[in-house]
């Protein structure tokens, strides 16, 4: 069941976009070489408690996580696609970070990822992120009153696949609301003017993801959590909560 929100409920998800918007914020400047990813998870965990709201991802057990998820955000570093845990690992020059966070404030969830370097960047990385956060900007566009679902995943695709970029349609976008993972799905790749037609009240979250080595393949590591490219590349992830409305998107995942 697909549920429309209200204008008051996309302001009330508003408000936990903002704590998602402030955890992104607060894990980038804290990030730097030699901190540990479970320092970062401290540091998302006293924003979300001090913004008096909840960690969506905490205890989260899907059907192909290995355990309820540890943490309160995921850390995913280089080949790391997505869900990686926030471990000891300590963060090195030049590495490149995923952050996703998801947070809930009376109730409402939002949900959110960025993707930054530490240290010394590299050119080849600052340029999978900028394609990455234009897919997803691509996506968001396409999320208009009286569009497809497909129109969404082909805007995206046209411009990481466009850009010689790998994808993946396993782990995509969702809806969100009262709970972090509603329907519809949401997928990465598609074929313009297909599936479900987009009304103003739909709010969902679009999540594309890039893999540097161009290919589609991915693999789940040992760990039973983390998301890896198939060849090894280097991976982004970049995702923001939006809400459809008459007027077009609106991103609720901002400060």
């Amino acid at each position: 069941m697909i549920e429309l929100k209200s204008a008051g409920e996309i302001a009330a998800m508003r408000e936990a976009g903002r704590v998602v918007a402030a955890v992104h914020a607060a894990t980038r400047a804290e990030a730097g070489i030699g901190v540990t990813l479970k320092r970062l998870d401290d540091v998302a965990r006293t924003v979300i408690e001090e913004a008096k709201a909840g960690a969506s991802f905490l205890g989260y057990h899907p059907s192909f996580g290995a355990t309820p998820y540890p943490g309160v955000i995921c850390t995913s570093v280089n080949g790391v696609m997505l869900h990686g845990l926030p471990t000891q690992y300590r963060l090195r020059d030049g590495d490149l970070i995923s952050v996703d966070c998801a947070a809930y404030v009376d109730g409402w969830h939002a949900d959110g990822t960025v993707s930054f370097t530490v240290g010394t960047p590299r050119a080849e990385d600052l340029k999978l992120i900028k394609v990455a956060e234009e897919t997803l900007g691509a996506g968001i566009e396409a999320a208009r009153p009286g569009g497809k679902m497909g129109d969404i995943g082909h805007a995206m695709s046209t411009v990481g696949r466009g850009a010689g970029y790998g994808m993946q349609n396993d782990f995509g976008g969702h809806g969100i609301g009262r709970a972090m993972h509603e329907s519809p799905w949401v997928p990465n790749e598609a074929r313009p003017g297909r599936g479900l037609r987009l009304r103003p009240g739909l709010v969902i979250a679009i999540e594309p993801s890039l893999m540097a080595g161009g290919g589609s393949d991915y693999y789940m590591a040992d760990d039973g959590w983390s998301v890896c490219s198939g060849d090894g590349s280097r991976s982004v992830h970049v995702e923001h909560t939006v809400a459809i409305t008459e007027d077009g998107p609106v991103i609720l995942t901002c400060p």
